[in-house]
């Protein structure tokens, strides 16, 4: 569920890349726009076709056997005439040869015989007429032609023709500029955001037993500071909280030894009977129970863990001491070393309670028989095993174990502290716990660092 969730987070680079693209595209766009409205105001309106004109013309023009210039009415041309009935134009050779066509405008018949002379004009403004002319010229088959033109200034969209022309500058830009977002801004993102990846790495890496550490705010943009805020805030409440567990836990456990220890006085004093034996299995299992509260406490605190101990001399000193209730139950019990000694640095008050706890366990998961068995190697840092031949533990509940308060049947005895206790222990070493187990037997083992 985390993987899918992180996969349908969308991309912030992405997202602001596309974004920009088209923000990018749009202002260019608009620039454009804006600057062919601004050409088609101050050109001549006969933009719009002067291009079409001109090449019709272009492909009618002809020389007749005098060498004087000759215009052909071609389908263009006759469709041009008939498409702009206004239209009039003067078209001339460099030399001085023309032809007219449509009723040219009086302000401009004095010019007709000057055409030639013109390579390029923009005619407009006088008193006697509105009409707009214009001279362009244009290669023809036989040469420059020039032509005088007018009679069009309404017709065509000037706007979109000032487009068409200057596409190979903004196309240009466009295929620039666009990659180079796609490239700079992602790279602009991720430096913007490198410190919350810093922050987020940190927050990552906050550890269960790590109640007073917080997110830093250095370098944090101000957009995301109240976010860090926020969880500072949270790890605050929920350190408060822990602490008044904490408190409850241990003072609660401490609480509960003196009228343990009142009701064992008082059941020793009974007479012999399987009721007081039975009473006292379940007081020694309440004082048990309590104890291992206070472990689970004390093992969070986690204070005492660079002392030098002796992993052979634990592990021996446990099965001594819990070789009798291990018989009583019924099992045989035996130590196993290739070493005399191995040292390590540790807890000399958790290791030996974790060693503990796992003979315990084995006590009661065992099946009352056949070996327990505790054994100590060299591997890696130090390795730690306890192995029984009961029954096994499902495969289902093989991790859950470790997991505080969690018991393989409800009506098993205890708290279901101890595995977790063990891990624990483990974790504050630097090392883990392991777990395999058959129909064979289970065998729980704790690798140190």
């Amino acid at each position: 569920m985390m993987a899918k969730a992180e996969y349908a987070n969308p991309s912030l680079w992405w997202r602001l890349s596309w974004q920009l693209s088209i923000v990018f595209v749009a202002v260019v766009a608009a620039v454009i726009f804006g600057l062919c409205v601004y050409g088609a105001t101050i050109l001549s309106p006969n933009v719009a076709l002067e291009d079409h004109i001109t090449a019709v013309l272009a492909r009618s023009v002809a020389l007749d056997a005098q060498g004087q210039l000759e215009i052909r009415d071609t389908p263009e041309l006759v469709s041009l005439k008939e498409q702009y009935d206004g239209l009039w134009y003067v078209a001339a050779t460099t030399n001085g040869s023309s032809v007219s066509y449509g009723a040219i405008p009086a302000a401009y018949s004095e010019l007709a015989h000057l055409t030639h002379l013109f390579q390029g004009a923009d005619i407009r403004g006088s008193v006697g007429t509105n009409e707009i002319a214009s001279v362009e010229n244009v290669e023809t088959a036989i040469g420059e032609l020039r032509v005088l033109f007018g009679g069009v200034a309404d017709k065509g969209w000037p706007v979109l023709v000032l487009m068409g022309a200057v596409y190979p500058i903004y196309v240009s830009l466009l295929t620039v500029a666009l990659p180079a977002v796609f490239l700079a801004v992602p790279r602009i993102v991720r430096r913007a955001l490198a410190r919350v990846s810093d922050v987020a790495r940190k927050a990552s890496e906050i550890e269960p037993r790590r109640y007073d550490a917080r997110l830093p705010l250095d370098g944090i943009p101000k957009e995301v500071a109240p976010l860090v805020i926020a969880f500072n805030g949270a790890l605050d409440r929920l350190e408060d909280e822990f602490r008044k567990r904490q408190h409850f836990l241990i003072d609660a456990a401490h609480e509960l030894r003196t009228p343990i220890a009142i009701m064992q006085t008082r059941i020793d004093g009974t007479p012999e009977g399987q009721d007081r034996r039975r009473l006292l299995d379940d007081v020694a299992r309440l004082a048990e129970t309590a104890e291992q509260l206070l472990d689970f406490e004390r093992n969070n605190q986690a204070i005492d863990l660079h002392e030098t101990i002796d992993l052979v001399e634990v592990a021996r000193t446990v099965v001594a001491d819990l070789a009798p209730l291990a018989i009583a139950d019924g099992y045989q019990i035996s130590f196993q070393s290739e070493l005399k000694s191995l040292k390590h640095k540790g807890s000399p008050s958790a290791l030996p309670r974790a060693v503990s706890n796992l003979v315990r366990n084995a006590i009661d998961h065992g099946g009352n028989g056949g070996m327990i068995t505790v054994s100590v190697s060299a591997f890696g840092g130090g390795r730690i095993s306890v192995a029984d031949e009961g029954p096994g533990i499902p495969a289902e509940h093989r991790e859950l174990v470790f997991e505080p308060f969690y018991r393989v049947t409800p009506k098993s005895r205890g708290a279901g502290l101890g595995l977790s206790l063990v891990k624990q222990v483990a974790a504050n070493h630097g090392g883990e716990v392991s777990i395999e187990s058959s129909a064979a037997g289970t065998r729980v083992t704790i690798e140190l660092a």
